[in-house]
């Protein structure tokens, strides 16, 4: 492989690395040589998800659990990773997702959200981004280069009904990632970036009740979405592992302040 896209005996720190994209995205990088820093709050994901990413590429990946809310665990975290690993070449942010409360049902107005949810959700969703790309890309400005991933959505672009306090996080988000590179890069030189891809719709965990049913059939909300998607389908967890790669190696080394779509069409689909 061109050293230019080369992922090789880097090391990637990256949050949320459990779920279904973060899964796929982690086992993606050590098979392309480098070495995973697993962020999460739950022993037990990371151990059996380490167990899994070794198997694939013994001793490629490493577990810290740390909530990515918790500045003063994070820089702990910071210490740690220089003095055990030297460098951190990139930082994927993926902790998020939504809570019940947060999540209107069909047959609900604006005036039955919960405001505590939904105060959570920005939280985990904006400061869950904001907060560890602070701090751990003070470590990137002190070595003189890295790359960090946050994760938008199409819920940042345009009204996705019924999950408002999700939206208001990822078009923070957004936002962020913009002001983040001018930052990084007007202060700190051209070597650290920030972008940002927003995902179209895949079916994980968080979201399957809301996309299919039992019998595995489409909700009606999933036929919406299919139906305003020009590729008629919904995204494979890894079709996000070419852009993450891009994003993270030299390839994109003139990149920074963008947020890419990776979305089979739908933000480009007027519905008619």
């Amino acid at each position: 492989m061109s050293t230019l896209l080369s992922l090789k005996d880097k090391n990637y720190a990256l949050s949320g690395g459990t779920g279904t994209l973060g899964g796929s995205i982690a086992e993606y990088l050590v098979r392309n040589g480098a070495k995973v820093l697993l962020l999460g709050r739950s022993l037990d994901k990371l151990e059996t998800k380490q167990k899994e990413l070794n198997l694939i590429a013994g001793n490629s990946t490493h577990i810290f659990v740390v909530d990515v809310m918790n500045e003063e665990a994070l820089t702990n975290l910071k210490d740690t990773i220089e003095k055990d690993f030297g460098t951190l070449d990139g930082l994927v942010n993926l902790a998020g997702g939504n809570i019940p409360g947060a999540t209107l049902k069909p047959d609900q107005t604006i005036y039955d959200i919960e405001i505590s949810d939904t105060r959570k959700v920005v939280d985990i969703n904006l400061f869950g981004t904001v907060i560890p790309t602070i701090v751990l890309s003070e470590l990137m400005v002190k070595q003189g280069h890295g790359s960090i991933v946050n994760i938008s959505s199409m819920a940042s672009k345009q009204t996705i009904s019924r999950v408002l306090g999700y939206s208001m996080a990822k078009a923070g988000v957004d936002i962020f990632t913009k002001w983040m590179a001018n930052e990084l890069a007007s202060k700190h030189g051209d070597k650290i970036r920030v972008n940002a891809i927003a995902p179209g719709f895949f079916i994980g965990n968080q979201n399957r009740r809301l996309l299919t049913n039992e019998d595995g059939s489409f909700t009606e909300r999933g036929k919406s979405i299919i139906r305003n998607t020009p590729m008629g389908r919904f995204g494979d967890a890894s079709e996000l592992n070419g852009m993450v790669h891009y994003l993270l190696s030299n390839a994109s080394s003139f990149v920074t302040g963008s947020i890419f779509d990776v979305d089979g069409g739908f933000s480009s689909f007027s519905g008619v």
